[in-house]
């Protein structure tokens, strides 16, 4: 396990659903990846400076090539962070292991904070899901968090949803099981947020009593309360976080201004 003092607050960014290609010139629904994600990049500079975390939430690779896993680590060290990474659906997760098995860490203490990184993709799903033994090891680790001493307050990262999304036709591509996820982690005091990706958009509300935050693409958005697919004008963004050691979580989206893209708007998916 990794375990970082800075001073307080402790300063995290998360990034999330990069979605880039290992071919150069390749995009998503006309959207080039590889330069959206690089003004968001340029962002976090101007705003943070150096981060002492980096939250990345999965769907960092399109399409699961070591190419793109590689053009991702390129892009990412611009920030001179560290940073940990989690697969969503479109990754590969034995290539990520393959490419910085360091970054497939699963834990990290900074400060009094405890951040957990959950693996809730599903091979050739879209939709994620927590087995019954990954929420039995779960609950184990949490029991172990809420023990330790060095530890006050928990943070979980996972890619999908584990809340439904608005939009008609996300109901069934968020985390499968999400009342026995839900049933686990509610009974541990030291939980205070969940941190996700997945669907595209800027979310932050409570559920049963643990905030949950959803941060935006660095490319396409996703457009809430639809009933088809649909993709949303709002630009590519990343999120803030400040973990304060009374137990405090300061916490914004920043969205890029002035970079002129295109996407197309009448695609029926992705």
């Amino acid at each position: 396990m990794t375990a970082l003092t800075t001073t307080d607050p402790a300063q995290l960014v998360q990034i999330t659903d990069t979605h880039l290609h290992g071919r150069e010139g390749r995009t998503l629904l006309k959207m080039d990846t590889r330069k959206s994600l690089e003004q968001v990049l340029q962002l976090v500079s101007r705003n943070e400076g150096r981060p002492d975390f980096v939250l990345v939430t999965g769907d960092v690779a399109q399409d699961g090539s070591t190419a793109a896993y590689r053009q991702f680590l390129q892009q990412i060290a611009t920030l001179d962070a560290p940073f940990r990474w989690i697969p969503g659906n479109h990754d590969s997760p034995a290539t990520m292991r393959e490419i910085d098995a360091t970054a497939c860490g699963t834990e990290l203490r900074i400060n009094n904070w405890f951040i957990l990184f959950l693996d809730s993709s599903v091979e050739g799903k879209i939709h994620g899901e927590l087995s019954a033994s990954q929420l039995e090891v779960l609950r184990q680790r949490l029991a172990e968090i809420e023990a330790d001493s060095l530890v006050d307050y928990c943070l979980i990262c996972l890619h999908h949803n584990p809340v439904e999304g608005s939009a008609a036709w996300m109901q069934d591509i968020g985390l499968h099981r999400s009342r026995e996820f839900f049933s686990v982690i509610k009974n541990y005091p030291k939980v205070r947020c969940l941190i996700y990706g997945h669907i595209h958009q800027e979310l932050d509300f409570s559920n049963q009593g643990i905030r949950c935050l959803c941060t935006p693409s660095t490319c396409i958005q996703f457009k809430p309360d639809v009933s088809d697919f649909t993709l949303d004008p709002l630009n590519p963004g990343y999120r803030s976080v400040r973990l304060y050691a009374d137990g405090r979580i300061d916490s914004r989206v920043h969205r890029i201004e002035g970079f002129a893209w295109v996407a197309d708007f009448e695609s029926p998916g992705y």
